[in-house]
């Protein structure tokens, strides 16, 4: 199908309209790694992460907020040395959430919500979607 989203992604690299980044992969997060969350107060997100005001804890309670705030500022270098409009991203994620992340509990629990690298890329103008949305998005790219 033209509207699924690995042949719409392909159709991007064929075009060189497409870079790849996982900004946590970048920092040497290893792959796998332990789930994180944000954590803080209940409406605790990316952007109040980068603003020094809740943290992204691990499962193993190691605090890793720094390397998602480098993260997120790496991306945004990233996306503009590529000059980024638009970007992809994990949803859920604590770095790449784009409509929900995990409310920090560790128990599953969704809230509305952005993570730190979508809150960054999103204050430096670049619009950033969930995968779910892609196809909505390559529609509107289309020439």
């Amino acid at each position: 199908k033209s509207h699924d989203a690995a042949h719409i992604i392909a159709r991007w690299q064929d075009e060189g309209r497409l870079t790849l980044l996982c900004p946590e992969v970048a920092v040497g997060f290893p792959t796998p790694r332990p789930p994180a969350e944000i954590v803080g107060t209940g409406d605790s997100t990316g952007d109040t992460v980068l603003d020094g005001s809740a943290r992204v804890v691990e499962r193993t309670g190691a605090d890793v907020s720094d390397l998602y705030v480098r993260a997120a500022r790496d991306t945004v270098d990233f996306a503009r040395r590529h000059s980024c409009t638009h970007a992809v991203l994990t949803d859920g994620s604590p770095s790449c959430g784009s409509t929900f992340i995990y409310d920090g509990s560790f128990t599953g629990a969704r809230k509305p919500g952005v993570g730190t690298t979508t809150a960054a890329l999103q204050r430096a103008g670049v619009q950033v979607w969930p995968e779910a949305r892609i196809a909505e998005l390559d529609a509107l790219l289309r020439p």
